[in-house]
């Protein structure tokens, strides 16, 4: 049956390796858990938020629907598309919205709402098979620098929480006579040589390592019981919670755009750099049926927003499995699994500090950073506009007013260079976009 359904064999693989490298996927990826519920609410030791709208939102409930979603999605992944791919609410929308609910600027509904129409509109375009228009529509330089602006802010949230950094008066240097801080730099070096060492997993293991040294720390705070679920009405407060009201406005415009390409890219990026590395790619370097895996992400992100999920994104720790013989579907299976038995312990996921999860952070930065070095910073009309994405989100703390910054300069840059090549560069459907990101502006 499972060669019947997955094609195993034909593959050039076996039913112990995709088991195997679907553990390792998860294991690669389950700090996700961890850092989704803190993402949403804030860091530090409150188990529950209210939002702007008097919803009570509780980090137990965030990690059981984030568990369940990831599981469901990677599931369909693996029995639809037959591919070894892991989706799970992916880093950088939740962060940015995350930090919108938590100053109260918008509701949990509201962002929900965000993420069913960003969905939406993926889905639209994926059935209409108008991925490579989207694709040639947006610059590379663009592409890359948003990937880049979010991982400065992702590392930004890393040295704040954890207290490395401390930005209460400008930028200074955190307490490491504290605990917490002490802590969070050893975890940071020892993720850091687990990395250097291709270890699996590496994030998860630090974050269960500064976790358990936390305990005699007293950092660490053991719950009274270590496996349970939260009550039925905390997972009510997130599932069907959309407020539509005051989006019509530029920010949700630009807040959409980013969900919407912030998954498109990752995902294509993704789907090609995995595929590449499990053998799938055809000889010419393409995807055969790359609509499928695009769909099941597209799917998922609706599905996550009816459920209180932001953005589904296909992970790009997948490649963890395929490195040690994923090739199928049986692995995604096996990372589902892997996603439903980890609901039972959600109390043990919910006793880890700060000082714990704050490290993975900076190490997601990191690999969202890294990907700078693919900007022709050698040609000003080509890095001008990813410079002042990147500048803006650093140093203003918002990921929606540098991407709209650096997409603006990136644009009156070529607009008004001399050069042919240049102006060509610039697509009009890039022209059209500005408009609303001018008025955001205006009246933000």
């Amino acid at each position: 049956m499972l060669e019947r359904l997955f094609k195993i064999k034909e593959r050039n693989s076996d039913v112990r390796t995709e088991i195997t490298a679907g553990l390792t996927t998860f294991m690669a990826m389950a700090y996700v858990l961890v850092v989704q519920p803190s993402a949403i609410i804030g860091f530090g030791a409150e188990q529950t938020f209210i939002d702007v709208n008097g919803v009570v939102i509780s980090r137990a409930a965030l990690l059981f629907m984030t568990a369940i979603i990831s599981g469901l999605i990677t599931l369909l992944m693996g029995c639809y598309a037959n591919l070894p791919f892991a989706l799970s609410t992916g880093m950088g929308t939740n962060f940015m919205l995350g930090a919108l609910i938590q100053s109260g600027t918008i509701s949990f509904g509201n962002s929900m709402a965000i993420i069913l129409i960003s969905g939406t509109i993926f889905v639209l375009l994926t059935v209409l098979g108008m991925r490579d228009f989207i694709v040639k529509a947006i610059p590379v330089n663009i592409k890359t620098s948003i990937s880049v602006a979010i991982g400065f802010f992702i590392t930004y949230l890393g040295f704040s929480n954890s207290g490395i950094g401390n930005f209460k008066n400008g930028i200074e240097l955190g307490n490491f006579s504290d605990p917490n801080v002490f802590l969070a730099v050893v975890g940071l070096i020892f993720i850091a040589v687990l990395t250097v060492y291709k270890v699996p997993g590496a994030l998860l293991i630090g974050i269960i390592a500064i976790t358990i040294i936390g305990i005699p720390f007293g950092v660490t705070q053991v719950p009274g019981q270590l496996f349970g679920v939260p009550n039925i009405n905390e997972i009510g407060h997130l599932t069907f919670s959309f407020d539509f009201t005051g989006l019509l406005n530029g920010r949700t415009i630009v807040l959409i755009f980013i969900a919407f390409f912030g998954d498109f890219f990752s995902t294509l990026g993704t789907v090609l750099g995995v595929g590449e590395k499990a053998g799938l790619l055809d000889k010419n370097g393409n995807f055969p049926k790359i609509e499928r895996p695009f769909l099941v992400d597209a799917v998922g992100t609706v599905v996550g927003a009816f459920t209180g999920c932001t953005t589904i994104s296909t992970f790009v720790e997948s490649s963890a499995g395929a490195q040690v013989g994923g090739r199928t579907g049986l692995t995604s299976v096996s990372t589902a699994v892997m996603f439903f038995i980890s609901i039972l312990a959600a109390p043990l996921f919910l006793m880890i500090p700060d000082a714990a999860t704050s490290p993975a952070l900076i190490f997601v930065g990191y690999s969202m950073i890294s990907s700078i070095t693919n900007i022709d910073f050698t040609n000003f009309t080509e890095s001008f506009g990813p410079f002042v994405m990147v500048i803006f989100t650093a140093f203003t703390g918002g990921i929606a007013s540098g991407i709209s910054a650096g997409i603006l300069a990136d644009v009156a840059v070529k607009t008004f260079a001399k050069t042919e090549k240049a102006e060509k560069a610039v697509h009009p459907v890039m022209y059209a976009l500005c408009i609303p990101l001018m008025i955001y502006f205006v009246f933000n």
